[in-house]
């Protein structure tokens, strides 16, 4: 979804770019050359990040070659963009996931062990009287990390003029996503010990999985509306 929504934004820029005299730059060129030789270098060695940024970059580099710097700065935004399509890189993956496993573990039964519920952790492992759950690297919050990031960046585009509070939107997408995966994994297990009913796969997992990301876009709207106070009473003093 990312390409359509970078080629909607762009034309809305229409009027303005039209009304654009273009500067042309050698320099853009010899980014696209830069690029060029860094997707060769990252398609034979398969650094497939490398191989993704250099199509971003190589975007940047045309813009530039044949319109300018000033063109370039007006559609950076949706050239930005382009760079929630890139994965995490596998390494940075491992790295962030085990912590974020752990940490939401150990949050989600210290929060459970308060409401009076028999629980026990050993890492990952969550330990109840008739059932056993993991918090495996799908749980960890991560990838809806990444889709909050993308969104919080979106709105904030759209609804704010203050590049300060753009980046707390796009900031509070990593506590918004953490805090959001504990409360699924709390409620998972509530609802296995009070209720019998499991969460944990099927249907109703991936149910649960969903409602819990609206949930989380919902806080992303809350944030974002008391943000464009601050924004409107920025713009009005």
């Amino acid at each position: 979804l990312i390409v359509p929504l970078a080629l909607y934004i762009a034309w809305r820029k229409k009027n303005k770019l039209s009304s654009m005299k273009a500067h042309p730059s050698n320099w853009g060129l010899g980014l696209i050359i830069f690029s060029l030789f860094c997707y060769i270098v990252g398609y034979f060695a398969e650094i497939h990040t490398l191989s993704s940024l250099s199509i971003v970059g190589a975007i940047a580099g045309i813009t530039i070659f044949f319109f300018g710097y000033a063109i370039l700065k007006e559609l950076r935004f949706p050239i930005l963009l382009l760079l929630f399509m890139i994965p995490v890189p596998a390494q940075i993956y491992s790295s962030l996931t085990i912590p974020l496993q752990l940490f939401v573990s150990k949050v989600s039964v210290a929060v459970t062990g308060l409401l009076n519920v028999p629980i026990y952790r050993e890492g990952n492992v969550i330990h109840l009287p008739d059932r056993t759950l993991q918090v495996v690297q799908a749980c960890s919050g991560l990838r809806s990390m990444i889709s909050l990031l993308t969104l919080s960046a979106v709105f904030g585009y759209f609804a704010l003029r203050s590049n300060a509070l753009k980046m707390i939107l796009i900031i509070s997408g990593v506590p918004i996503a953490v805090l959001i995966n504990i409360f699924r994994v709390v409620l998972m297990v509530l609802a296995f010990h009070y209720f019998g009913i499991d969460l944990a796969s099927g249907i109703a997992h991936t149910s649960f999985g969903i409602f819990i990301f609206l949930l989380a876009i919902l806080l992303i709207f809350l944030v974002k509306g008391v943000l464009s106070v601050w924004d409107a009473k920025a713009a009005n003093a």
